[in-house]
């Protein structure tokens, strides 16, 4: 896009109300989510789903706060 173009749509948004700018934004930023891979979605809807389960029948082994950040301070680190 023309930058010209690009700072004229910048400028026309900014005129917008708060509500409307923020309502832009979420439609905006929506359409960058619209490219997710459907079968990722699904399988992370999977695992989400097992993760339940297995709180709700008991067999997940849960962590308080104080061992939860223990173990993040205490795990290896990586190169990212």
């Amino acid at each position: 896009m023309a930058t010209e173009v690009f700072d004229q749509l910048r400028t026309e948004m900014m005129t917008l109300s708060m509500a409307e700018r923020a309502e832009l934004a979420d439609d905006l930023i929506k359409s960058l989510d619209a490219s997710r891979d459907q079968g990722v979605e699904e399988a992370w809807e999977r695992e989400i789903s097992r993760r339940i389960e297995l709180i709700d029948s008991g067999q997940a082994k849960l962590l308080n706060r104080n061992e939860f950040r223990k173990r993040m301070r205490n795990r290896p680190r990586t190169g990212l």
